[in-house]
């Protein structure tokens, strides 16, 4: 059997796909488009891996007095970093040692989580006073984690495909298209597991693939099920 792992896109409707290495070619040059989630445009929500780095901007004003970022997280208290351009410091209130942030004047005032963690994620504003007038900007921060991914039989000879503890849940598909069992097992701290089972009780086919779609994928891997055989109906 093997195991392609994708980067995620909405379903389309289905047609039946053939496994042979062409085939899988084909999709995956369809679905290798991966935007880089450390970045956000100004105005929009903005999605980060975990353990990576995320970058917040503010409105660009050269001659800023005072910048400050509110943030209020999902886990904990809010807590403000304000940088006066006269001390040229910034002041932490209510802030732990585990924000890890920084002012970078050459990039608008950018805030800075060096290494992105699931208490990071939830809203940041950003206030920049010039002699102009106030100028904001805010961001709605999602962290996201990559599934941990393994393909096995289980003791009836079945494929079983599973995308553990990842978030957003990671959708799976098989190809060929046949009877799956898929399960879903919800964590507390946000990650999903999801499982399926490849089901069919006849096939001509040799060999299985499974697909796994999330957002944070950007690699294909294969792994051999060599141990793996298909049951037959007798005929």
């Amino acid at each position: 059997s093997h195991f392609l792992a994708m980067p995620f896109r909405k379903k389309k409707k289905k047609s039946p796909l053939n496994t042979n290495s062409k085939a899988v070619s084909d999709i995956l040059g369809h679905l290798f488009t991966h935007p880089s989630p450390s970045l956000s445009p100004p105005g929009n929500r903005m999605a980060a891996q975990v353990g990576h780095s995320a970058v917040m901007t503010c409105p660009n004003k050269t001659d800023a007095t005072m910048v400050t970022w509110k943030i209020s997280p999902k886990i904990g208290g809010p807590c403000t970093l304000g940088y006066r351009a006269d001390q040229k410091k910034v002041d932490r209130t209510n802030c732990s040692d585990s924000v890890n942030c920084e002012f970078r004047s050459s990039q608008s005032y950018a805030l800075e989580i060096q290494q992105v963690g699931m208490a990071d994620e939830g809203n940041y504003s950003c206030e920049v006073v010039t002699q102009e007038g106030n100028f904001h900007q805010m961001y709605q921060l999602t962290v996201l984690v990559p599934p941990r991914l393994s393909l096995y039989c289980d003791d009836h000879r079945n494929p079983v495909c599973k995308a553990a503890a990842g978030r957003p849940a990671a959708e799976i598909s098989w190809v060929p298209e046949n009877n799956s069992m898929t399960e879903t097992d919800s964590h507390d701290n946000g990650t999903v597991t999801v499982l399926s089972r490849f089901t069919a009780h006849s096939t001509d086919e040799k060999t299985v693939t499974c697909m796994v779609y999330h957002t944070t994928l950007n690699e294909t891997k294969s792994i051999a099920c060599s141990s793996c055989k298909l049951p037959l109906l007798p005929g």
